[in-house]
């Protein structure tokens, strides 16, 4: 072995030159650390999201499935979003089978990159220590932890807006071109992701570049429109294919009323998010409720600090936006071009203009929505930290520093109040430990420098102590369906969490306040589950001695909202009555609702049709189209249950369920009803 064999993990392990030697082994550590906690208990949550999962397996066996995001093999239809975040997983599910950790380390990786990148981005203008307190930030808020172990878009969006950040600031540092561009490739992509929410950042991306960056004003110019057109070719590519395909040879895209994913951008997936008007959404074009956000909770300048979303990810907030303001007035003085205060400027600008709109949008919000602040917050917490430690022999510095420990300390306690039953004495340790803290802290330039970090490691230990509890509980449940939070359940608080149409409702413990989370994880897998209240059914697993869904009267169901927020359940019997001849059939089965469709996909491995796509209101397939697949022979059985949320196009799936009800004759297996569609009526 040569020298060089030697000096890259020599390398690798020391780090830079400049670095104190502890300062590698602990970020590699760090990351170790992360990925650990994030593979803990990782199967538990089975399919987690179906609806994904069940594109993910179509992907996985077909490149035409892959490429479009449809949600069975034989291309019916395509989730309610571009495909992006489902490439990982489907290659990965391609590459090692199905399964529940081939679905989701993909997502682990990603939290860990996204820990690396913010830890990278800070370390490079502060120090190693702010980079790792950045980085333990990130990777204990609760719900990241969640999104980080979850098949849902929000973990592959996380990534690429830290990302995009992280290279912003290495163009304000010297002016290349190639940062700019690389920053806007990196928001594309995330378009593909989760469309219009990558671009929530671009303005104050834009606005600090132009105003900062270390070029003339030409140049600037010239890079940012660089910069867009790399946004348009990242993001742009997979839209002219998809808008030119012949409609007829291409699956339908779901969640749009004229099969056009230009509709769905800008219209469900876009501005009907900001305004409330989703037309095709559940409850076609705003859900009831009350309050200025409708359905989805209370809107207003508190609602990240509200009943459920607090506990996800605010823990943090008020000291994030004191320390941002304390380095904004720290820097003051420097030159245009201080890339210390463009960074402040880069992740304030980014947290303040996202949290702004998910305050305000009038749309479905959802609580896990919120982790796309938390390579925001991050950041902030650990640049505006040890820039202040710096400087704590300052008397505005030390008094800052104790606000924003103090703040931390109160709001904690506050958070942990909500849930009365859950570890008592942990508020109480977080706001002794907290304040005690924050008063040493206003003496820290006066103490010994063993005292200083004592009590400096005091401050972080108590900070983290409550988002780390919440992570840990995360970490030991099991998460399925469309709406899941992290941490306990809660009790009062002001703002709205939203979470259903209606807004927050009990869980089965009794605790009000928790969306309902019932649980269809991977089949044989038997999971504590949580029925949704008010008829809906939702919740009963495998492993109970119920069919997943059953609701507690008996009747099989499909998870929250008729078969909306769920999957359905599947027993070895109707499994076994779908498989049978499957392979003389495009579809074994058709059903109301991609998430009904999708329990039934995942537990064949056969294609199912969702009609309707996710909320069962998507115009797909027509009636006669419909009668179409059934009179050549294409669909074997069609699924009683699921329904649709009313909406404009709700007609189209209750028109097929009434014509097949009146039309074929049926079997029922485990008390779900299946029509078996080569059987007329007037043939039985």
């Amino acid at each position: 072995m040569t020298v060089h064999d030697h000096a890259f993990p020599r390398r690798l392990w020391r780090g830079r030159p400049e670095d104190p030697r502890w300062a590698r082994p602990a970020f590699l550590a760090l990351l170790l650390a992360t990925l650990l906690l994030y593979l803990a208990n990782l199967s538990a949550s089975g399919y987690a999201n179906s609806f994904y999962s069940a594109a993910v397996q179509a992907g996985s066996e077909s490149w035409k499935a892959f490429f479009f995001g449809s949600l069975d093999a034989a291309n019916a239809i395509t989730v309610d979003k571009p495909p992006a975040a489902l490439w990982p997983m489907a290659l990965s599910v391609r590459l090692f089978g199905l399964h529940s950790w081939t679905i989701l380390l993909p997502e682990v990786l990603m939290g860990v990159g996204t820990v690396a990148v913010v830890y990278a981005a800070v370390r490079r203008r502060f120090s190693p220590a702010a980079g790792l307190i950045a980085g333990a930030v990130l990777a204990l808020t609760p719900v990241a932890a969640l999104m980080f172990r979850f098949n849902n878009p929000d973990a592959m969006l996380a990534l690429l807006m830290a990302v995009a950040c992280y290279l912003v600031i290495r163009a304000l540092e010297d002016g290349r071109t190639r940062w700019i561009v690389w920053a806007g490739a990196a928001i594309g992509f995330a378009f593909l992701a989760k469309t219009l929410q990558a671009f929530l950042i671009l303005p104050p991306l834009a606005l600090v570049y132009a105003v900062c960056a270390p070029v003339p004003v030409r140049r600037r110019v010239a890079q940012l429109a660089a910069g867009l057109g790399a946004i348009v070719v990242a993001g742009g590519w997979w839209v002219a294919v998809v808008e030119l395909w012949p409609a007829s040879s291409r699956p339908y895209i779901g969640g749009s009323q004229n099969d056009s994913f230009l509709e769905l951008t800008f219209g469900y997936n876009g501005l009907g998010r900001l305004n409330g008007d989703e037309t095709g959404s559940v409850g076609g074009g705003g859900a009831p409720g009350g309050g200025g956000g409708g359905g989805w909770g209370e809107t207003g300048w508190d609602r990240m600090f509200g009943s459920v979303v607090g506990g996800q990810i605010s823990w943090l907030i008020p000291a994030a936006l004191i320390l941002l303001v304390a380095g904004l007035v720290a820097t003051r003085k420097a030159a245009r071009t201080s890339v210390t205060r463009g960074a402040f400027l880069v992740w304030g600008g980014a947290l303040l203009t996202t949290m702004l709109v998910f305050s305000y949008m009038q749309g479905i919000f959802h609580e896990y929505y919120t982790v796309a602040l938390a390579p925001y917050i991050a950041p902030l917490v650990g640049m505006g930290a040890a820039l202040l430690w710096e400087r704590r022999d300052r008397t505005w510095a030390a008094l800052t520093l104790t606000a924003a420990m103090t703040a931390t300390a109160a709001w904690g306690y506050v958070l942990l109040n909500r849930s009365s039953g859950y570890q008592p004495w942990l508020k109480w340790l977080v706001l002794v430990g907290g304040l005690s803290a924050a008063l040493g802290l206003l003496f820290a330039a006066r103490l010994g420098r063993r005292i200083a970090l004592g009590v400096a490691g005091l401050g972080l230990v108590t900070a983290l102590a409550g988002p780390a509890a919440y992570t840990l509980t995360t970490l030991g449940e099991a998460h399925t369906g469309s709406i899941v939070t992290a941490g306990p359940a809660v009790t009062g608080g002001p703002g709205g969490g939203g979470g259903v149409p209606g807004g927050n409702m009990p869980d089965g413990n009794g605790f009000p306040g928790r969306p309902g989370q019932g649980q269809q994880g991977q089949q044989g897998q038997g999971q504590p589950g949580r029925n949704l209240p008010g008829g809906m059914p939702g919740g009963g697993t495998p492993g109970d001695g119920k069919p997943q869904g059953e609701t507690p009267d008996g009747r099989s169901g499909g998870g929250g909202m008729g078969g909306l927020l769920n999957g359905a359940g599947v027993s070895d019997e109707a499994k076994e009555l779908l498989e049978d001849d499957a392979q003389a059939y495009t579809w074994v089965a058709a059903a109301v609702g991609a998430q009904n469709a999708a329990s039934y996909q995942l537990s064949t491995g056969d294609p199912v049709m969702a009609i309707g796509g996710f909320n069962g209101t998507d115009p797909s397939p027509t009636l006669d189209e419909f009668k179409e697949y059934v009179a050549n022979g294409e669909i074997h059985y069609f699924i009683a249950g699921g329904g649709a949320m009313g909406g404009a196009s709700a007609g189209t799936s209750s028109q097929i369920s009434t014509w097949v009800q009146e039309s074929f004759t049926s079997v029922t297996v485990d008390g779900t009803t299946f029509y078996d569609l080569t059987k007329p009526k007037t043939e039985s």
